[in-house]
């Protein structure tokens, strides 16, 4: 019997994560109570294309390595999982309008970093969806149309940043500085929020959370919760809040949702 699988919304890190021992300590803990998926869905906040589009079913196609600046190392990490063709077919018969498939698509680093750390095998299937919109609303509507999959054994993840405003990423101030104000008010209200099940008021974040523009002053990294949200029907289900703290000045709040 195919076992259900939660949701996730977790805070993915730059490449960098893997050298942070807290942090991946928090993620192989939160790893350890997973079950077992038959595949997995990630929704990364480095993908944006509309319509809705899938990652490569072609094995050992290349990860995406979306960032500049780094050390040689990060460029040669790899996470060659399996391919899940399936899963593309089963998608393309549950969202609502055409489903593209981007066959030189692989996992850009808002999949594979946290994968590597959460199931470090690589031995169970992936496939990416593309964000096709950044609005809250839309995006809670694909994830209920998603939601089928958790019965078939796939394990969903939004992946973003819970706070994600670069101007406060500070290097030399090292990993565990005291985060800005601002990080704090909006990570505060999220977890009330999320905590409390409060869907609209998550929706209309913009307008309801203090700091919205300075947590997020573009809301890519904010938008995959809203595919997470709406695949876990929350308003009805718990959360767990799996991963907490500040990296950098930003909000790592990950959960998971039953």
């Amino acid at each position: 019997m195919t076992e259900r699988q939660p949701v996730l919304y977790l805070s993915h890190g730059a490449p960098p994560l893997a050298d942070d021992a807290t942090w991946t300590g928090q993620l192989h803990r939160w790893a350890s109570g997973l079950s077992r998926p038959t595949s997995i869905l990630m929704v990364s906040a480095h993908w944006e294309n509309r319509p809705v589009t899938v990652s490569s079913t072609t094995p050992h196609t290349p990860l995406v390595y979306d960032f500049w600046g780094f050390p040689q190392k990060y460029f040669e990490v790899t996470y060659d999982a399996p391919v899940a063709p399936e899963l593309a077919r089963r998608i393309a018969g549950l969202v609502d309008g055409p489903v593209l498939q981007d066959p030189g698509r692989g996992l850009d680093h808002g999949a594979y970093v946290p994968l590597v750390e959460l199931f470090p095998d690589a031995d169970v299937p992936v496939l990416q969806v593309s964000l096709p919109t950044l609005d809250p609303a839309g995006l809670y509507q694909l994830g209920r149309r998603l939601a089928p999959l958790r019965d078939e054994g796939t394990l969903i993840v939004g992946s973003g940043f819970t706070t994600h405003n670069l101007r406060w990423f500070r290097p030399s101030e090292g990993a565990d500085a005291a985060p800005p104000r601002a990080s704090v008010e909006f990570d505060h209200w999220a977890a009330e929020a999320v905590a409390s099940g409060d869907v609209d008021a998550l929706i209309d974040f913009a307008h309801r959370a203090p700091a919205a523009l300075e947590a997020h002053p573009r809301t890519e990294h904010w938008a995959p919760i809203y595919v997470a949200l709406g695949a876990a029907e929350v308003s009805g289900h718990a959360a767990d809040v799996s991963v907490d703290g500040f990296w950098y000045g930003l909000s790592k709040r990950s959960w998971q949702f039953a």
